[in-house]
């Protein structure tokens, strides 16, 4: 598979076995692996103030999005979008 790019949508299975779009925000790479800032793409799509649920998930080996399984390999990754959010903003 192709490296992820930011603005690709892809559709993932939640955990009710129910169907939903993502839209990808930004990609980082940690430790030679990639990870993604995710949103619902209905809630981007959506024109309200309304904060939007951003979450992160790992790109495997074979391009597949997957969760991120520890709380400190999810810790580091947050950090790194953050930092990556402050450089923007600058």
């Amino acid at each position: 598979m192709d490296k992820i790019e930011v603005g690709e949508v892809f559709t993932i299975t939640d955990a009710n076995g129910e169907e939903q779009d993502i839209e990808i925000l930004a990609t980082v790479t940690l430790e030679n692996t990639d990870y993604a800032a995710v949103a619902f793409a209905e809630d981007i799509q959506e024109e309200t103030e309304d904060d939007i649920d951003i979450f992160f998930l790992k790109v495997d080996q074979d391009g597949d999005l997957a969760a991120i399984e520890s709380d400190e390999e999810f810790e580091r990754v947050s950090v790194a979008f953050e930092e990556l959010l402050d450089e923007e903003e600058q």
